[in-house]
Formats: structure tokens, sequence, C-alpha cells
């Protein structure tokens, strides 16, 4: 079943502020927890639904994406956009996450984000190629904006690269308990946000974030037979993690445009071949083009027929990882010509004269259905 519009699940309009947004989510997260549908198992569904609009919505760069591609942003993984041509490449809202969300939201405890000192987040990055590319392989050079280990401070967050000191507050935990009535909820550390540690003298370049805003250029090879809808990995590419954690990974992922002459079939090629309805009928040589640029001679037979496919051997697509290679189509269509001059009508009135219906067996076949099926209405 398609996800439905985040809009539309907060029910709010698509250029709705961040507090309009906040306020929908506020409003249907406390009618549907499921601690008051504890009678209704749709509730916990329509909970988590609830949760995943709003955390796509109430982030910028995701809602901008979102604007940009619709659920598509987030294909092959969780909701996280970044930069520029990027978009977050792996994750997911479960609903467990979904009630740390609610109780965050609804105690107003919410600093930053939640993810404290773990790996960096996956980027993903969408990459065209022509269809020669893809039969070939190429190394391409590609500019990636995203966040990357400031400098200053070695992505330690402090002046001088001084590291951050465990949280007061939270003593490292990053988590804060609080009683709420007969509960007892665990919230994210207002202090540190999650992070279990602080920063006492912030660096001035980064402003303590460890991680600055830079474009890269990275080399990406693209290997032969790789079809559309692939993708590339590229380990430790993608963003930093906080605090000099290990970073995430780049996911490229190759769309292949549409070619002139061919499609494309697994590792099959497909090819339209138009000839002379003279050549078909007789017999005939045409010469054909190959992807690698080459030109093969190929030879019409004598009464071929529209729609009929010749096979070149070996002159398809590579395949990816494997030395196997496909073959090459040639599908046949007959022309009929047109702007006839007198002298070619006649000679075609004089060879429709000699034609016989053992020469046209097709056409006489169906003239002779055509013939049984108005007996049969006229019965």
């Amino acid at each position: 079943m398609s996800k439905r519009d985040y809009y539309d699940v907060l029910g709010v309009s698509r250029d709705a502020s961040d507090e309009t947004i906040k306020k929908a989510f506020r409003k249907l997260a406390k009618e549907l927890h499921p601690d008051r549908n504890s009678d209704n198992p749709k509730a916990a569904e329509r909970f988590k639904e609830v949760n995943e609009a709003h955390e796509v919505l109430k982030d910028r760069k995701k809602r901008a994406a979102y604007d940009q591609f619709g659920h598509e942003a987030f294909s092959n993984g969780a909701p996280g956009a970044g930069a520029g041509g990027f978009r977050g490449a792996r994750g997911g809202a479960d609903i467990g996450s979904a009630f740390s969300d609610i109780f965050d939201d609804l105690f107003g405890d919410i600093v930053g984000g939640r993810r404290g000192g773990g790996r960096g987040s996956d980027l993903r990055y969408n990459l065209a190629i022509d269809l020669s590319d893809a039969f070939e392989g190429k190394q391409v050079t590609i500019k990636a904006p995203g966040a990357v280990s400031c400098e200053a401070c070695g992505g330690a967050g402090g002046a001088g690269g001084a590291q951050p000191s465990q949280c007061p507050t939270c003593s490292g935990a990053g988590k804060v308990r609080a009683q709420q009535g007969f509960f007892t909820i665990e919230r994210t550390c207002p202090t540190c946000a999650g992070r279990g540690s602080v920063i006492k003298d912030p660096c001035r370049a980064c402003n303590g974030a460890g991680m600055v805003e830079r474009e890269r250029s990275l080399s990406v090879q693209i290997p032969k037979g790789v079809e559309d809808g692939q993708r590339i990995r590229l380990a430790g590419e993608g963003e930093p993690g906080m605090n000099g954690s290990p970073p995430g990974d780049l996911y490229i992922f190759i769309s292949v445009k549409t070619h002139a002459l061919f499609k494309r079939d697994g590792a099959d090629l497909l090819c339209e071949l138009t000839v002379p309805f003279v050549d078909a009928a007789m017999g005939g040589s045409v010469e054909v083009p190959s992807l690698d640029g080459g030109r093969t001679k190929v030879a019409i037979p004598a009464g071929t027929q529209p729609g009929k496919q010749l096979r070149l051997r070996g002159k398809g697509m590579p395949t990816l990882r494997s030395a196997r290679v496909g073959d090459l189509y040639l599908e046949i269509q007959v022309e009929t010509p047109i702007n006839l001059s007198a002298k070619q009508k006649e000679l075609l009135k004089s060879f429709a004269k000699e034609s016989s219906p053992k020469q046209s067996p097709e056409s006489a076949e169906f003239l002779k259905r055509a013939e049984g099926f108005w007996a049969k209405a006229d019965n």
C-alpha cells in the first residue's frame, strides 16, 4: 500500500509553518498514544505514521527534500536528507523511537539531535550516466556538498582540539529520568542533547559541532555492466560522526539515460532496424552500429517480414562481475515507399498482376478467416 502524503497525515497545508506542524503533531500524538488506545489496535500504526511524518517535516533539509522528491527522497532507506544532491540512505523509525520522540516533545526537553556520539549518517547521491558509460565503464568526479570534520579542532568540537567533558547533568548517560505520576520517564538530557558530553570552550571554526560545510571532489569508478537502479558504496565518505566518531558511507545511485538507438534488457540490447521493402522481399545487406562504436554487416534474408529478429552474438552489454556478454537483437521494420512516380506505380501494378496468393500467405490467410466470419454473420 502506498504511503500517504506527510502533510495529509498531520492535517496541515504544504506551506504550514514549523509551529503549525509542531502543534498538529502534538495534538495527534496525544489522541493516538497507545496508552490511551489500548483497545484500538490501529492506534499504534497511526501513531507511527504521525511520528514518521513529523520526523521529516520538522527538519528543514528533510522537508525540502520531501517537497521536491516526495517519498522517493527517502527510498532505499528511512527519512534523512543531506545537503545538495544527497539524501539519507539508512535508518528507520520504529515504535520504540516513536515513544521516545513523543515523550521528548510533550515534555519539552528537546535541545538538539539524538544522534549522540555514534557513527555518522549515510548519504545518497543520484548519478545519471549514458548507456555507453555503463557499457565501457567510466571514472567520474562528483562534487559532494556536505559536512566534513573540522580541521581546526580535529572534529572534537573543543577549541584547540580539546575533548568534550562528561555532562554533569546525566553523568555521561545522555538521558535523564523524571517522575510523571505513576510513570518514570526517560528523556534526552537537556544539557548535552543526548551526547553524554559537553564542550566548555567550543571551537570557533565550527561552533563546537566538530563539522563544517565544505564541497568535496570524489572520484567514482563506474563498473562495466552496471544497471539502472544499482548503487555504488563509498565507505567512509558519508557524514562525519559527532566528536570524532566514524563517518557514514556514501551511496551512489545509478540511473542510465535512454539511448537513441538501443534499448537494454539485462545484458541484451535491442535495436529497431528499418529496411526498404525491396530489400525485405529480395534480400540484401546493411551495416548496423554496435554500442562499442563498431560496424557490422548484416544479411537481410529474402522474404523478411516485419518484426523478425536477427541475433548478433556477443554484441550486447557486459555483465557486472562476470565475463559473460549479452547479445544484440535487430528487430526488422519494413518501410513501405512513399511519393511514387508514375513509372514506379505502373511497375507495381505489373508486379501485382504477376503475383499469386502463395507469395503473400499471411494476407491470404487473413482473407480466408474474414470470409468465414462474414459467412457466419450472414446466417
